[in-house]
């Protein structure tokens, strides 16, 4: 499965490495669109492609870390 999605981050977590954590932590691959980042806030667009229950794993921690999620294109492929 692959899918283009788009993360907002609160800027509570301006120090902690999310997307480098979801590429050593779940088995992803990852590409990074477009991304902004401030002390306020960030978000990213980025194309995530894995198995269906990897992929769901990872939409799991980022809800933990306080990370919003938006899927933007599915490509169940």
């Amino acid at each position: 499965m692959k899918m283009s999605i788009g993360l907002t981050f609160p800027g509570s977590l301006q120090d902690e490495s999310i997307i480098c954590s979801l590429c050593k932590n779940f088995n992803i691959n990852l590409n990074i669109i477009e991304a902004s980042f401030s002390m306020a806030a960030g978000w990213s667009i980025l194309t995530i492609e894995g198995q269906e229950d990897e992929i769901k794993r990872v939409f799991e921690y980022l809800a933990e870390k306080g990370v919003k999620v938006q899927q933007i294109q599915i490509d169940k492929k």
